[in-house]
């Protein structure tokens, strides 16, 4: 099915003339559960990847023995959406509760050796004949793969995330792994995607407020402010749209496009190689929408549903239910990425 984005609330260029300058296109994802195959582009399905070739491993030192299984958090997620689907009020019976239980628990593994290598998680693929504004591969490459390890356990802070971003060219694939390597634990759930086939979407953003320049940036928090003060006049009034969340960066999986920095100030994204600055590849993000940026709900979807149900169909968590952004050399995509998590 096709997911279209609402026209915006209102015509924030009619306000800001100036912002014409500075728009831009991003393609919203829209991922939604299903059943890929490799010649997809999808989010935590299979991937194309050749038989021949070694899978990614994380050799970083950190503890990998011990989380739960896989196809434990898999079975738990499916158990909840059967009982919140058949009843919203309750969700799951006793029987389930008992069996959610057994499978929220950790497990040591055994086949697995302190430090050893451990196979990566393929978080997504995306072919360029399907993303608008995924930028050309090195040397031809029309196919990403992005993987993650799935313990936060790694440099510079101990805590922090390992990424890896392959890109290949599709049509020298002759013969796909068809079980790739799997670890035996995951640290944390949130690493762990169901597999979903994308709706690509492109539609129009602008810069986050904190980079546009000062002039424009702060008639644009005057008016908010103004906006703000008249509907607490009136208590009928509705909520009035807000540049950040309603008329410059949509929420959800998308490629391209810019940055929100709503956690952090905006940082430089210089690359380390050549310091060029980056350009936003891909974010990566724990909800399509929520209470705040519902603006950018899709029209296809039940406005009535709850959006716990709804609104996070990969079950992906990037920190604590925040995005991840992943930066992209322009000069050299062989350069090693950047991320930052808002």
């Amino acid at each position: 099915m096709t997911r279209t984005t609402p026209p915006r609330p209102l015509d924030v260029e009619a306000l800001f003339p100036e912002l014409a300058a500075y728009r831009g296109t991003t393609t919203r994802l829209h991922p939604r559960p299903g059943s890929p195959d490799a010649s997809d582009s999808s989010v935590g399905g299979p991937l194309l990847w050749p038989a021949d070739e070694p899978w990614p491993l994380c050799t970083e030192p950190h503890g990998r023995r011990r989380g739960r299984r896989p196809a434990d958090i898999h079975r738990e997620r499916q158990v909840l959406a059967s009982a919140w689907a058949r009843n919203p009020d309750s969700g799951p019976t006793d029987a389930e509760r008992q069996l959610l239980a057994e499978l929220s628990r950790e497990h040591r593994s055994a086949e697995l050796a302190e430090n050893a290598p451990l196979p990566m998680l393929g978080v997504a693929q995306l072919y360029r004949r399907d993303i608008a504004d995924l930028p050309a591969g090195p040397d031809g490459c029309d196919l990403l793969q992005v993987f993650w390890c799935p313990f936060d356990r790694h440099r510079p802070t101990g805590y922090s995330m390992s990424l890896q971003l392959i890109w290949r060219r599709s049509w020298e694939v002759t013969e796909a792994l068809t079980a790739p390597p799997q670890p035996p634990v995951i640290g944390s759930d949130g690493y762990v995607a169901e597999p979903c086939v994308l709706h690509p979407e492109q539609v129009g953003t602008y810069p986050f407020a904190g980079l546009l320049p000062d002039d424009l940036r702060d008639r644009i928090y005057a008016w908010e402010e103004a906006e703000e003060a008249c509907a607490e006049e009136d208590d009928d009034a509705p909520v009035p749209p807000c540049y950040q969340y309603d008329l410059s960066i949509p929420p959800g999986w998308r490629v391209g496009g810019f940055a929100s920095w709503h956690l952090t100030d905006p940082a430089p994204m210089d690359c380390r190689t050549c310091a060029t600055p980056m350009e936003l590849l891909l974010t990566i993000d724990s909800s399509e929408w929520d209470g705040g940026s519902k603006s950018w709900m899709p029209q296809e979807e039940d406005r009535e549903a709850p959006t716990f149900l709804t609104a996070r169909p990969t079950e992906v968590t990037v920190g604590r239910a925040g995005e991840l952004n992943i930066f992209l050399c322009p000069t050299d995509p062989r350069h090693p990425s950047r991320w930052s998590i808002q």
